[in-house]
């Protein structure tokens, strides 16, 4: 069902520091910031040969990731990226075997201009996941 990994997302505490030390000192590719209030981010790609590193800052009063950055003032992993070829059936399969949608369990447009949903991370070995349709 999935294929490759897309992205490894970071919630960081400063974008604009976070994305100068991943162009500056690492030498990567980085895009513009993009501010997503669907899913109450604002995100930074960077851009890697084999996939991308997300970094992402709470955006607005009631984002999602916002507690997440108040119980890991540093930043930390968020979640993975997999990408899939149905979203609905990749969807459907995983209720089928028990896995938790998160949401109302209908695909949201993602960072991408994709359809996105997210998994419960107590089915996933304490892991976020995302899947992404390609």
């Amino acid at each position: 069902m999935i294929g490759r990994l897309n992205h490894v997302a970071i919630v960081v505490p400063d974008l604009a520091a976070a994305a100068a030390t991943y162009q500056n000192t690492l030498g990567a590719n980085v895009s513009e910031p993009e501010d997503l209030p669907d899913h109450g981010v604002t995100t930074v790609f960077v851009n890697l040969p084999n996939t991308k590193i997300e970094l992402l800052h709470p955006l607005g009063e009631g984002s999602p990731i916002a507690k997440f950055l108040a119980n890991n003032p540093s930043g930390g992993m968020h979640h993975v990226c997999y990408e899939v070829e149905n979203i609905y059936a990749s969807r459907d399969k995983l209720k089928a075997d028990g896995m938790r949608v998160l949401g109302d369990g209908e695909p949201k447009t993602g960072a991408h201009g994709k359809p996105v949903l997210f998994l419960h991370p107590k089915d996933f070995c304490g892991t976020l996941v995302e899947i992404e349709q390609v």
